[in-house]
């Protein structure tokens, strides 16, 4: 029985579109930028490389990228736009590669789709082994946005234009730091509906279960031209290394 909440398969068919429009494809080219320099020409695994947005233009840059996805869908939409990515359907959670890679990054909040604290600390794991020894390791994820709701609940208006009115509603449960969000996309006559729950991690947090699996916290940024990452910052990007010689 298909899993309503599964994001990849669920998103596949608008995900382009949606990134699009939300800005995501554009800064793929930044993202990529910053990404290569990490990665040092390298080679790279991207953790949730879906259909591509980063990986291939990171790819395109001359580094050898691969990837994971649970989403056989996105991984179609990967293979129809390069044949340059080696990519596999697997739990971004426990995966083991006998490779090891520059760089092992993570974008777009896809960690927060690990619904545990045990998921989230398992997948850092697995990323730092991943790692060759002057391996890095890039997470970017949103700041948790938990003002304004009312009785556990919030509708926010993402994008309106005059052919489409986007909205998302959460449903927070604190005690298990998740959200569960539905996204109603309007346009036209149609009306396209996304569910997916996610759990949310500060990066206070963050930082704690990265020392959990060895790595230390090297630099953080509040965007992808390393702009500085504040209070008033709504995502950060964090660098990590191996903590020792």
């Amino acid at each position: 029985m298909p899993d309503e909440f599964r994001f990849g398969d669920n998103w596949a068919s608008i995900y382009e579109k949606f990134t699009s429009i939300r800005g995501k494809v554009n800064e793929a080219v930044e993202t990529a930028a910053l990404l290569e320099q990490y990665s040092s020409g390298g080679s790279a695994l991207e953790l949730g490389i879906g259909d591509g947005r980063v990986g291939v233009p990171l790819s395109e840059r001359g580094v050898r990228v691969e990837g994971i996805d649970n989403s056989e869908s996105m991984l179609k939409l990967l293979s129809k736009r390069t044949n340059l990515i080696k990519a596999w359907k697997g739990d971004i959670a426990n995966f083991r590669s006998e490779r090891r890679y520059n760089l092992v990054y993570c974008v777009y909040s896809t960690f927060k789709l690990l619904l545990t604290r045990e998921a989230q600390i398992a997948c850092l794991r697995s990323a730092a082994e991943a790692l060759d020894n002057e391996g890095v390791l890039v997470m970017e994820l949103g700041v948790p946005a938990l003002d304004g709701f009312v009785n556990g609940q919030k509708t926010t208006t993402l994008f309106v234009d005059h052919e489409n009115t986007i909205l998302n509603s959460d449903i927070h449960d604190p005690l298990n730091q998740t959200l569960v969000s539905t996204l109603l996309w309007f346009s036209d006559t149609s009306v396209t509906r996304s569910p997916h729950r996610t759990r949310y991690v500060y990066h206070q947090e963050l930082d704690t279960m990265a020392e959990c699996v060895g790595l230390k916290l090297a630099e953080r940024w509040g965007n992808w031209t390393r702009g500085t990452f504040t209070e008033g910052s709504k995502r950060h990007i964090s660098v990590y290394r191996r903590n020792g010689p």
